[in-house]
């Protein structure tokens, strides 16, 4: 987090320390003032961790005390219009300096976590969960993931580094399923091998091979079903484990989400929690 708010003041600000011409030559470095984090519409909050973070910077930046925070609304916590989620209260120059910073960020991340709530309320009692992709906004991937938890969903992987996911270009790459799968567990075998398959012919396939876990990609409502059910009747014979973690995705829509849930699988994997999450309008506003 500290990085990523270091990068996103650089943008506004320039080099360290950096200058806000407006703000600099209107404000006097002594004057001091509150300000109030508000809601401006209905959604999931997210993000209120960058608020200290940001000021933090801001006043290193600018040589002045960290203004102090009251939160009156947490991480995760449904909002509404009007609502204030923060009061801020110290030097003025540190508040404007500051403030399209954390509103970006935190907004941000709120639209993500809305998004992850939407999923996570239609999915309440099916036993699925929703999941994130790697699909999110470069340098923003830590907070991207960490707005869908606050919204109730799951993170899958944080990159490419801690799960191996086998796609059509790798089985085409490494000669086949098997032989991509003996690749992974020969290199690299600490970590899970997740293995995406289009039919059920390739998810049999795949378990024959030994994946942990399938995603299973676009496929119809019924062709889903039918492979979740050849899926479970494997389990714990043959090698195959217990228990094999099976994700549906591809053109997952919030309306067809209980419908999913209702094959079977464990997870539903959404882009676009992230990729096309609107922000959540936040404001900060200077009391008079």
């Amino acid at each position: 987090m500290t990085r990523t708010v270091e990068i996103a003041l650089a943008e506004d600000l320039g080099p360290a320390p950096g200058r806000d011409v407006t703000t600099q030559a209107t404000v006097p470095p002594s004057a001091t003032g509150t300000a109030e984090l508000v809601a401006r519409e209905e959604g999931t909050v997210a993000g209120l961790v960058v608020v200290v973070e940001t000021l933090r910077q801001t006043a290193a930046r600018l040589a002045l005390p960290t203004p102090e925070v009251t939160f009156r609304a947490q991480d995760g916590d449904a909002v509404v219009p009007g609502q204030v989620l923060a009061t801020l209260t110290g030097r003025t120059q540190v508040l404007l300096v500051a403030e399209r910073t954390l509103l970006n960020l935190a907004s941000r991340a709120s639209g993500v976590a809305t998004a992850a709530a939407a999923f996570s309320r239609e999915l309440a009692g099916t036993g699925a969960q929703v999941l994130d992709t790697r699909k999110t906004t470069p340098g923003l991937r830590a907070l991207d993931k960490y707005a869908v938890r606050a919204g109730g969903g799951t993170n899958k992987r944080m990159g490419l580094y801690d799960v191996a996911m086998v796609k059509d270009n790798h089985v085409v790459a490494a000669g086949g399923v098997a032989a991509a799968i003996r690749a992974v567990r020969t290199t690299f075998p600490d970590v899970l091998v997740q293995v995406e398959a289009d039919t059920t012919a390739q998810a049999m396939e795949a378990l024959d091979a030994g994946a942990d876990f399938l995603l299973l990609d676009n496929m119809t409502t019924p062709v889903l079903a039918a492979t979740v059910t050849a899926v479970r009747e494997r389990q714990g014979r043959d090698g195959v484990a217990e228990h094999v973690e099976l994700e549906a995705t591809g053109n997952l829509t919030i309306d067809r989400a209980r419908e999913v849930a209702s094959t079977g699988v464990d997870y539903l994997s959404v882009g676009a929690l992230t990729h096309s999450a609107p922000i959540l309008d936040l404001a900060l506003d200077l009391q008079g």
